[in-house]
């Protein structure tokens, strides 16, 4: 008799629980970590989603800049925060997986519980209107001139800005000077002070000032050309083999649960079907790719595979 009691009650739990897993929400404001300082693409792009998610969270997103070491410092930050669902972060690829490859990092990949990805961003070669050098060619051969005297702005050791220049120096046979940065709004400020000869920014981060002619654009790192830079040839167009770019999404500390991970999923698929906010990411010139926590776990995993071959090949280096 128990057991058949059980038996038939199961349906019933099983949809109280689904019930209960949708219906979570945070009692309290929430605390969206960013790695990397204000005004940046990272920055702006978080601050949009955090505004959008409210509306389906019900409660404030307080965005707290957390910027330094590529990255580590806000990372490190999540990782050490409760898993209770009031602390998520905003986190960049390759950075998240690069910096524990690359030294004894205050937090690993497994500290965090991937929520979503959100944008998918290539990377490019920024210089100033009245640089000499017009295209990739160009640039290759005054650093071969020139070794290790043309400087480039990244937003910091191991970045996708950082490790895809590397590539270009191993692909052309060249040396630049590496300045690193703690965001790419100072890395925009540098190119445009002169206090760098040329600014490796991601697509999104250059082309409003692109458009404005405050920059021009080398080339962009993307695999095909990025819809809305049409007119900027790839690397590989120039016969450069560089595709390189950053993710950008939301996770949890490690522990958080599944109920809750899954609700902030659902919040950020509803707001990146929102008109409105794609209407704001075109504005903001911001690729978008969604990936769920499954995707996007899987897709950080493959990706710190990828770099720790290179590291083993290549060592990055400040």
């Amino acid at each position: 008799m128990n057991t058949r009691r059980l038996l038939l009650a199961a349906p019933a739990l099983l949809a109280a629980t689904r019930v209960s897993a949708q219906s979570w929400t945070p009692d309290r404001p929430v605390t969206m970590i960013v790695a990397f300082a204000p005004g940046g693409g990272t920055d702006i792009a978080a601050r949009t989603l955090a505004r959008f998610m409210e509306r389906s969270l019900g409660q404030t997103v307080v965005v707290d800049n957390r910027a330094g070491a590529g990255g580590e410092i806000g990372w490190a930050q999540l990782a050490r925060s409760r898993p209770d669902g009031l602390t998520i972060g905003f986190v960049n690829t390759p950075n998240l997986v690069t910096i524990p490859i690359e030294r004894q990092a205050r937090y690993k990949l497994e500290d965090f519980a991937p929520i979503a990805n959100v944008v998918d961003d290539p990377g490019g070669f920024w210089v100033r209107p009245d640089s000499p050098w017009r295209d990739l060619a160009a640039l290759a051969a005054a650093a071969k001139a020139a070794p290790g005297t043309i400087s480039y702005g990244t937003t910091g050791v191991g970045s996708d800005d950082h490790l895809a220049t590397l590539a270009f120096e191993r692909a052309t046979g060249t040396r630049l000077l590496h300045v690193p940065f703690n965001g790419a709004a100072q890395v925009r400020n540098a190119i445009l002070g002169r206090t760098v000869d040329l600014a490796a920014m991601n697509m999104g981060e250059g082309i409003a000032d692109f458009r404005n002619g405050m920059l021009r654009a080398l080339g962009q790192m993307a695999a095909t050309r990025w819809a809305n830079a049409t007119d900027v040839p790839t690397f590989r167009e120039q016969g450069i083999d560089v595709v390189d770019g950053s993710l950008r999404g939301i996770a949890a500390p490690a522990g958080t649960p599944e109920n809750i991970l899954h609700r902030y999923a659902e919040a950020v698929k509803a707001v990146m079907a929102d008109p409105e906010f794609v209407a704001s990411a075109t504005q903001q010139q911001l690729p978008l790719r969604y990936l769920d926590p499954e995707q996007f776990k899987a897709e950080l995993q493959a990706m710190r595979e990828r770099f720790q071959r290179m590291w083993n090949e290549h060592p990055w280096r400040d």
